[in-house]
């Protein structure tokens, strides 16, 4: 089981959570070629350790988290609030 710190709601099991992804992704702008965009949807490294993961506490606050993860043990490092860019 994976427990996600929420800064708004505390401590909440994962199962309240909806992956978003991979938090550190730069997307091509709008007008971009497929070929851009078929890289940075599919052709992305498979991360074997720590990396930053959008979370949406669905079944919460609604709020987006950036979550600091393990990809290995699953243990969670930080949990901030996501900002959009």
């Amino acid at each position: 089981m994976i427990i996600i710190d929420c800064p708004f709601c505390g401590p909440r099991d994962h199962s309240e959570f909806s992956y978003g992804s991979d938090a550190s992704i730069k997307y091509p702008d709008l007008n971009s070629s497929i070929k851009e965009w078929t890289e940075a949807i599919f052709f992305r490294k498979n991360i074997d350790g720590v990396q930053s993961e959008t979370w949406h506490h669905s079944s919460g606050c609604r709020m987006w988290l950036e979550v600091e993860r393990c990809t290995k043990t699953h243990k969670i490092y930080s949990v901030i609030p996501s900002h959009p860019e």
